[in-house]
């Protein structure tokens, strides 16, 4: 780099953080907790999601659970029939949220402590998204371009 060009980087203010907003996924199919296990399977396959979230209803859409291709394959492998048992039989319920304001790296501390890979992201009106450790990976990989 030349003289001026890199002083001219040095006084350019650093990109703006990414925001949960920036990166999630808000086109999200959601399941009900007494719907059976194969639905939500079907669902997943049909979305390419690793994760469908539970919701009271289609109007306040406020996130009850979350369940995951890992419970969904935990419980073939315990032997439980996927056409009788229900999403609030394996549901995680009360998940933690995020805002569509919550930093990047906000999202992935709070990953790394509760040990979990995906965060749906709630406004005042319900449910508007999820953000899974892809998604998280990379944005702090991939910074935004200016």
């Amino acid at each position: 780099m030349t003289g001026a060009s890199a002083e001219q980087a040095a006084r350019q203010p650093p990109a703006p953080a990414r925001t949960a907003g920036d990166v999630m996924e808000a086109a999200l199919s959601t399941v009900k907790p007494d719907d059976h296990v194969a639905a939500a399977a079907y669902l997943m396959k049909h979305a390419r999601a690793s994760a469908l979230v539970i919701v009271d209803d289609e109007e306040s859409r406020r996130p009850l659970g979350l369940i995951t291709e890992a419970d969904i394959v935990r419980a073939v492998a315990d032997g439980r029939d996927v056409n009788e048992t229900r999403i609030r039989d394996l549901m995680t319920a009360r998940p933690t949220v995020i805002t569509a304001g919550t930093s990047v790296r906000d999202a992935a501390e709070s990953m790394i402590a509760g040990h979990f890979r995906h965060l749906p992201v709630v406004d005042d009106g319900g449910l508007i998204g999820i953000v899974d450790i892809r998604d998280v990976c990379r944005a702090l990989l991939d910074p935004p371009l200016e």
